[in-house]
């Protein structure tokens, strides 16, 4: 479930889930992004033995590490939302990138209904 979660972060930039597992996922997305800053082919087969998708392996070094070089660290935040879970009540929560692309900034007011 973390794999298939961090896949979905990697790609979309932005995922609604359970505060909990916003809250576990994190520190494995942030790792991700700080090995992305070193473009090496080591440091991409490290990424994909977690990850196990050459597409976010592949956004995730030519994207989102080039973008986050200059930081030194907290690329995601955590912001929690209001509105609870329809059946058990669990707090939801967003997990994004703090630095977002243009495209995927615009495209998220869509999104949102």
């Amino acid at each position: 479930m973390s794999r298939n979660m961090a896949v979905s972060i990697i790609e979309h930039e932005r995922i609604i889930t359970t505060l909990t597992k916003a809250k576990a996922i994190k520190p494995q997305v942030e790792k991700l992004v700080t090995l992305a800053k070193v473009d090496t082919q080591h440091n991409r087969r490290r990424a994909f033995a977690q990850l196990r998708d050459a597409g976010a392996v592949e956004k995730l070094f030519d994207v989102l590490g080039p973008r986050f070089a200059e930081r030194p660290g907290g690329y995601c935040r955590i912001l929690k939302l209001a509105k609870r879970r329809l059946g058990d009540a669990g707090e939801r929560a967003m997990v994004e990138f703090v630095e977002r692309t243009p495209a995927e900034a615009a495209g998220a007011s869509d999104d949102e209904a």
